[in-house]
């Protein structure tokens, strides 16, 4: 895969110390209403799961991991239903590799890999 290739993993949650204690506190008292799967998948209650960094690691793409507000920051003019995966290839916008809805569906850690490879290789 060419490194001129960028993956970025879009959270549906905000950046800072509060907006993660809130989430940590979230994902422990009350999961099944957490609003981002692609965190309750790919993060324990503190760090990513080893497997999902292994594997991330081994993608032959740079890798960009951004909160809801991070993303709207460097790119306005999109508004996906989050969490998202995008594809972006140098000097061009942006495009949805997998969608709110393709992440939700994802009922583990497995499956989300498999979805991603998919994609990726069709990208």
């Amino acid at each position: 895969m060419a490194p001129d290739r960028t993956l970025i993993f879009v959270y549906n949650a905000d950046s800072g110390l509060y907006n993660t204690l809130a989430d940590m506190g979230h994902k422990i008292f009350s999961p099944a209403t957490y609003a981002c799967q692609l965190c309750a998948l790919t993060h324990g209650y503190f760090s990513m799961h080893e497997d999902w960094a292994n594997f991330l690691a081994e993608l032959e793409v740079e890798l960009v991991f951004l909160h809801r507000d991070e993303f709207i920051g460097r790119f306005p003019a999109l508004a996906p239903q989050l969490p998202a995966v995008f594809l972006q290839q140098a000097g061009s916008t942006p495009q949805c590799l997998l969608s709110a809805e393709q992440i939700n569906q994802c009922q583990d850690l497995p499956a989300l890999k498999g979805l991603l490879e998919q994609k990726l290789h069709g990208a």
